[in-house]
């Protein structure tokens, strides 16, 4: 016979358990019996946020670093459709996460009750699970289960409802033990079958980093790369997937790639996707890629059967975990395989990646990153939302060993300043910078007050520009000189933070940013650069005017 605890008591066991070392809340009446018992438990990090959606998109990048489920909760009704856009980045990014949300009592179900959803109903499009737990006994089991959901296969988000009263019941059960992964080991004959194609191949390309992908997957594949040369380019927002100071790194695909690079992506005869999606972003529209691909032999690996073939033939399907994978190819030392260019792949993205001053530009944000690269350290973590101001940094920034980059592929504003609240707790030694734009920023700028509140060390930098600038460049390329509702009245962000209780500059011109800099790696704790640029330098090769039709 086991004691009996609360539903609560038992869920927050279970986490334990699982290994879960912290959460991500705003908290709510329908799971105050979790919070009581989470008084009596140290070994949980409790982090106490201002908005769902930051706590969304904390437990996302929380996932995202240390590949088990970042944990979120919030209430019913508006927590729970606030905590939604980081349920769809969590699945758009395949990245493990688990949501629990508190819920009507049972005996009140199905009335339209305060704030009552059909969760599971809701969330069954967003998640690779969603469901409702009804017996307090059952918990372990269902933590278990998200557990292992969460983290298999291609990754993802869970979501959990949580009925108030099933919480406060008084129960007997049994908890579950944390439980290792199953091996998703390639089969020897599709790795003979891979170093075939290799030997048939004249130009190949890897494209990496997604599902699954971790530091000890890139440090493994960036080995076997090197050792025969072979290009690896990162798909959509991976750049981290292997250091870009190795030799074999050709660069990045999505919004604005080095243009000799998509060429090598043309021109290539065979193309190793190692853990990535082949998605929109990565494939120009699947236009770069086509899904049939004549012309081109494709080999995908990805751990989740159902993504292979899914949108793309692929001459050699491999479901395998990407460092089972890797490491199967690094240990290979043996096995012989011709020699490829890398190393000229790798000063291409050099070129590509050094940013030249440019004339006419008051604050010139390339020579704004040069002066990052000069300051801060490798392996700063670099956490960005969506905007245009983020394609200066995805251009010119070299990314260290994953995780080093935390940036949406599902492209959600808002995600730059709770990522990095998460990567500044997560990792207290290492330098963390939140990018954001005007717009982006104001969509969770106010969870300043959770890093002020909980003492993390996080840099701020806020490109204004006075609009929402990505949405401005298209519309000057579709309705030229016909603007409507994309410019923006700001407020002073340097004031902002400071009222939050951050220190803060204001940058107006290119000399300023390198000693405004300096002096706020000086600091410690919440330091904000807010950054006044112009519209018309609106991405390393663009030009708000140029873009307009003629």
């Amino acid at each position: 016979m086991t004691a009996k605890r609360t539903g609560g008591r038992i869920l927050v066991d279970n986490l334990v358990a699982q290994g879960c070392d912290r959460i991500f809340h705003v908290p709510g009446e329908s799971f105050l019996a979790v919070l009581d018992a989470l008084h009596d438990v140290p070994a949980i990090d409790v982090v106490t946020c201002r908005q769902e959606g930051g706590v969304g998109f904390m437990a996302c990048a929380d996932g995202a670093m240390t590949g088990r489920p970042g944990i979120a909760f919030v209430t019913r009704g508006p927590g729970a459709t606030n905590a939604s856009i980081g349920v769809h980045v969590a699945m758009q990014d395949s990245q493990p996460m688990i949501l629990f949300v508190g819920d009507v009592d049972r005996g009140m179900r199905d009335r339209e009750g305060f704030q009552e959803i059909d969760l599971p109903a809701m969330f069954a499009p967003l998640a690779k699970w969603a469901t409702r737990i009804e017996d307090a006994r059952r918990i372990p089991e269902y933590v278990a289960r998200a557990w292992a959901v969460a983290t298999s296969g291609r990754p993802g988000p869970v979501v959990i409802a949580l009925p108030e009263d099933m919480l406060c019941d008084a129960v007997e059960a049994l908890d579950r033990p944390a439980l290792a992964p199953p091996l998703q080991s390639p089969d020897f004959v599709e790795v003979d079958m891979l170093y075939d194609e290799l030997r048939k191949a004249k130009r190949p390309v890897a494209i990496v980093g997604g599902a699954g992908w971790d530091g000890e997957t890139g440090e493994e594949f960036a080995r076997f790369a090197e050792r025969i040369g072979l290009p690896v380019a990162g798909a959509f927002r991976r750049q981290d997937a292997i250091p870009n100071s190795s030799p074999a790194w050709a660069g990045n695909l999505g919004y604005g790639p080095n243009p000799k690079l998509v060429q090598r992506i043309r021109e290539a005869d065979l193309l190793l996707v190692v853990g990535a999606r082949l998605g929109e972003a990565t494939t120009d529209g699947y236009a770069l890629i086509t899904p049939d691909h004549p012309g081109q032999t494709l080999v995908h690996v990805h751990p989740d059967p159902n993504e292979l073939n899914r949108v793309y033939l692929a001459d050699l399907p491999i479901c395998a975990r990407p460092f089972e994978f890797a490491a199967t190819l690094a240990a290979d030392e043996e096995i012989e395989l011709p020699r490829f260019d890398a190393e000229a792949a790798h000063a291409e993205w050099r070129e590509w990646s050094t940013p030249a001053p440019r004339d006419g530009v008051a604050l010139d944000l390339g020579q704004c990153v040069a002066a990052m690269r000069a300051a801060m350290p490798a392996d700063t973590i670099i956490c960005n939302g969506a905007g245009n101001f983020s394609s200066w940094w995805h251009r010119y920034w070299p990314y260290g060993p994953q995780p080093s980059q935390l940036a949406p592929t599902a492209g959600a504003m808002g995600y730059g300043v709770p990522a990095a609240v998460a990567a500044a707790l997560r990792f207290p030694e290492r330098a963390v910078v939140a990018l954001a734009g005007d717009g982006d920023f104001l969509m969770n700028g106010q969870e300043l007050a959770t890093a002020v509140q909980h003492g993390v060390d996080l840099i701020v930098l806020l490109v204004d520009n006075a609009a929402y600038g990505t949405i401005r460049m298209h519309q000057e390329r579709e309705y030229p000189a016909r603007l409507s509702g994309t410019t923006l009245r700001n407020p002073d962000f340097a004031a902002l933070a400071r009222a939050y209780g951050g220190w803060a500059e204001t940058v107006e011109t290119t000399a300023q940013f390198a000693p405004a800099l300096d002096r706020a790696l000086a600091r410690p704790g919440l330091r904000l650069l807010h950054l006044k640029t112009d519209i018309e330098f609106i991405t390393p090769g663009l030009t708000v005017s140029g873009l307009r039709r003629k």
